[in-house]
């Protein structure tokens, strides 16, 4: 029998079956079954979208599905009152709030907040980062059910035998005992629990609805709690003035919420998780365990440095041995070949070295389910759509390889993924607000932590590196200003000339030494020197920057990766002239200040 692996007709099957998160969309031995560690993938590109959706975004999503949750109530009610209470009939309808919730996409406590766990157990989310989750969409859940609760209660929408019958079910909850409570939620979580592992095990909706209603009329059936439902009945008895809202929730809803967060996450770990083999990640995840998060991150999140791994499709490992990398993320695919001759030249300065243009890809529906593939982009698209800017890198003699990352915040699926082991990150500020959208979330606390290697922005007005300024600054951005200068100067026909400006005339000598000393300790000896004593920085830049046809600036002020991010990188005197300008930033460990407003 021929290596299936070697075989290239199941290698484009691969390909073509598999969603832009990576996860299988079939079967590799069956098409229509999958295996435990395909449903594990399919898990893990969900939860992916969980993990990383905006505190907002869960919270409305939440609010709606706890909202949504009155439906169950009612009709649960409903039916009881109408037939006698009959065991069978009057819980027939209890599972439309559900279906409801679950095909619609919404944030429900258990079913929504279960699959990150995935992602924390294999160290690709930060603990901090699920208990955010969590804490959100039941913020969300609680105060749609109380809405819900309230719309029940005064709006005249229950009969009176159904007010009878829905006090009396409330009832039920608050009298038993937390410890019976617990066990029997325990239980309607691993209901749960399992509702998640054999939805992903579905291929299309109709068998979604099926396995959503039969495992969650098993609930009422087996008298058993969820917390949403329960916290929704705790609420309808307040507004009819049975019980206090302290008694309810210490006595009824969070033994409920112990039991089913405990029963959920033990069928997680102990059953599912651990039936999966090694592969599980790998195939799941880029670099597979590589990217995991240190187990600082793991604890502390954002506090230690990253709080999540991003989805990002890439085959392509790295080791310590590997040439001197660098990374250009491209969000636009007709961008000019610019970049690509300036990461080339660049790369062709070192004795090894490798370019990886990687093209993101913006995911824009938040709340697909499964992840749509309309605009699923391969490495095979993306090196179609960068061809141009291969040739460009290619041409200096380097190997530039090419790959794309899928990302609902891009920039923030490049700082954590491709960049991580990456050596200099070259990216190019554009008219389009890609970048700035990575900002718009939770992540700012993420700034705090180490930038993953040297950056530069370049601002593409055409590349010329046949003269290039390099404003002196005596921090380790000019440093870095001052390697990228003699690395052009390497493979390009070019001068370059130093600028240093001081306060006034009397300054002048002093300004000079300084520039032939910082000259000297840069190996840029043979630049030309300039140093202007008019004291006005803006005024000499722009004088200076006519006669060149590149500028090389240093992050001063503030940190150019924070104002990239917030769409507020327009340096005026950089705006003033119509000369390309390269940013540059190199790591400096700096705080939370440092690393938003610069070093002072």
């Amino acid at each position: 029998m021929p290596d299936r692996d070697s075989d290239p007709d199941d290698s484009v099957r691969d390909a073509i079956e598999r969603s832009r998160s990576g996860a299988p969309a079939a079967g590799r031995v069956i098409r229509d079954r999958f295996s435990s560690n395909e449903i594990f993938q399919r898990i893990i590109a969900a939860a992916d979208e969980e993990i990383t959706a905006d505190s907002r975004e869960l919270f409305f999503s939440g609010l709606a599905a706890g909202f949504a949750i009155s439906i169950t109530f009612l009709l649960y009610v409903s039916l009881t009152a109408s037939t006698d209470g009959h065991s069978v009939l009057s819980v027939l309808l209890y599972p439309l709030g559900f279906i409801y919730i679950i095909i619609g996409g919404y944030q429900l406590f258990t079913e929504n907040t279960l699959p990150p766990v995935a992602l924390t157990i294999e160290r690709l989310a930060s603990v901090p980062a699920l208990l955010r989750n969590w804490v959100v969409v039941l913020a969300g859940n609680f105060l749609g059910g109380l809405g819900g609760a309230a719309a029940l209660a005064f709006g005249g929408v229950l009969s009176s035998d159904a007010t009878g019958v829905a006090l009396d079910i409330a009832q039920k909850g608050i009298d038993t005992g937390p410890g019976v409570l617990f066990v029997k939620a325990a239980f309607a979580g691993l209901i749960v629990a399992g509702v998640v592992w054999v939805e992903y095990a579905a291929r299309d909706t109709v068998s979604r609805i099926v396995v959503v209603y039969l495992a969650f009329l098993a609930i009422p059936l087996g008298n058993l709690f969820h917390v949403v439902v329960s916290f929704t009945e705790m609420m309808y008895l307040v507004f009819a003035g049975s019980v206090a809202v302290g008694t309810g929730m210490v006595e009824f809803v969070l033994p409920v919420l112990a039991g089913n967060t405990a029963g959920g996450v033990v069928l997680v770990t102990v059953v599912n998780y651990f039936q999966t083999s090694e592969e599980r990640l790998e195939s799941a995840r880029f670099e597979g365990a590589r990217r995991q998060l240190s187990w600082r991150e793991w604890l502390f999140g954002g506090l230690a440095g990253r709080s999540y791994v991003p989805l990002v499709e890439d085959e392509t490992e790295y080791t310590d041995e590997d040439p001197f990398r660098i990374v250009v993320p491209i969000a636009d695919p007709d961008v000019s070949t610019g970049i690509g001759d300036l990461a080339g030249g660049l790369a062709a300065s070192k004795a090894s070295a490798v370019v990886e243009l990687v093209l993101v890809v913006p995911e824009y529906d938040p709340h697909s389910r499964p992840i749509d593939t309309e605009h699923a982009t391969t490495d095979a698209d993306a090196a179609a759509m960068l061809a141009d800017v291969r040739t460009a890198v290619e041409s200096h003699g380097v190997r530039c390889d090419v790959s794309s990352a899928v990302a609902r915040r891009p920039f923030r699926a490049v700082f954590t993924g491709p960049a991580t082991t990456a050596d200099l990150l070259v990216m190019k500020q554009g008219e389009d607000s890609t970048w700035a959208s990575g900002v718009a979330d939770r992540r700012l606390a993420e700034l705090a932590g180490r930038l993953p290697c040297d950056v530069l922005v370049f601002r593409d007005r055409g590349f010329d590196p046949g003269r290039v300024l390099v404003p002196v600054l005596d921090t380790p951005h000019g440093t870095l200003s001052a390697e990228v200068a003699r690395q052009l100067l390497s493979q390009f026909d070019t001068r370059v000339t130093l600028l240093h400006v001081v306060d006034g005339p009397d300054r002048r000598a002093h300004g000079e030494q300084f520039l032939n000393n910082w000259a000297i300790d840069h190996d840029l000896e043979d630049a030309d020197r300039l140093v202007d004593d008019s004291g006005d920085l803006p005024t000499a830049f722009t004088d200076a920057a006519a006669d060149h046809t590149l500028v090389i600036v240093g992050a001063r002020e503030r940190g150019l990766i924070s104002r990239l991010l917030d769409d507020s990188l327009h340096l005026e005197v950089v705006s003033e002239i119509d000369q390309s300008v390269l940013l540059a930033e190199r790591p400096t460990g700096g705080g939370l200040r440092t690393r938003l407003f610069g070093e002072s």
